[in-house]
């Protein structure tokens, strides 16, 4: 990894010592969750509502500032695919949907990060034949728990200014039949899902500001954290599109295909600044 390459800041950043506050804010928080959240599991007490309370915390703590649009899925199961920016996006969704994240098999070897994400109950994804089929079990046993999974398809992060193509691949998760008392069987709902990036300290993040506000390619965590805990607050919008499901389309790579062109279009819409969606409550 190379080190992220600080630019200068702006104005109204907050400078090292609020940078400081709010990294050890987030590492303590943090480390309490994750023990807390680790003894639900044991207990088989579902963990989800916690979760999501902190991460509305962790939002106060890090200065990010979430504005949803839309209406949330309330069909269980159900499949949440987003675009992917930063690895603020897992704080940003998960203050507004009690779910448990499809991540890829490197993460769980992060220091810190990676304990925090095998005690969110995260499902992790590795390209072996063995792992494949040990991951395909964890998420049918979560789609018969009625459990809701939030999925990143583009398999990494971008800029900020573009979306990287969704893989159809990943979306065989929404292949998957599950067991319901009234029906014998459905296909699970899938819920796109848009966000961007969009103002910092209120006012509107340039084309040329989003790149270091996102996370992507070789940056460092550390030093990519430490650079946004001392910019202020960043505004973060969120727009939850109408659910679909496998049934609705000929086949996944369709699918797919809509999922990604809804996704995209209000991408933009949200960076422009002109979305049509109407604000939802958090």
């Amino acid at each position: 990894m190379t080190t992220f390459p600080e630019p200068a800041l702006p104005a109204t950043s907050m400078g090292s010592a609020v940078a400081c506050l709010r990294m050890t804010g987030f590492l303590v928080a943090s480390l309490i969750a994750t023990l807390i959240s680790a003894s639900l599991n044991g207990l088989h007490i579902n963990s989800a509502p916690f979760r999501r309370w902190y991460y509305r915390l962790l939002c106060r703590i890090v200065g990010l500032r979430v504005i949803a649009r839309g209406v949330r899925a309330t069909e269980r199961p159900h499949l949440v695919v987003s675009n992917h920016i930063s690895y603020f996006d897992i704080v940003a969704i998960g203050s507004q949907v009690a779910g448990d994240f499809i991540a890829k098999a490197d993460i769980a070897k992060w220091p810190v990060f990676g304990i925090m994400a095998k005690a969110g109950r995260s499902v992790f994804i590795d390209r072996s034949r063995s792992a494949t089929s040990e991951a395909r079990d964890q998420i049918q046993e979560r789609l018969d728990d009625g459990d809701t999974l939030i999925m990143f398809p583009e398999s990494t992060s971008g800029d900020g200014n573009i979306m990287k193509p969704f893989k159809s691949a990943l979306f065989t998760v929404a292949e998957r039949q599950v067991t319901d008392k009234a029906v014998r069987s459905q296909m699970i709902a899938v819920q796109p899902v848009s966000i961007a990036y969009t103002r910092l300290n209120g006012l509107p993040l340039g084309v040329g500001w989003r790149p270091f506000v996102a996370w992507y390619g070789d940056m460092e965590m550390t030093s990519h954290l430490w650079f946004l805990s001392k910019l202020g607050e960043l505004t973060v919008e969120i727009t939850f599109h109408p659910p679909v499901s496998r049934a609705d389309f000929p086949n996944r790579k369709a699918l797919a295909a809509h999922c990604d062109l809804v996704v995209r279009r209000e991408m933009a819409n949200l960076l422009a600044g002109r979305s049509l969606v109407s604000l939802t409550a958090a």
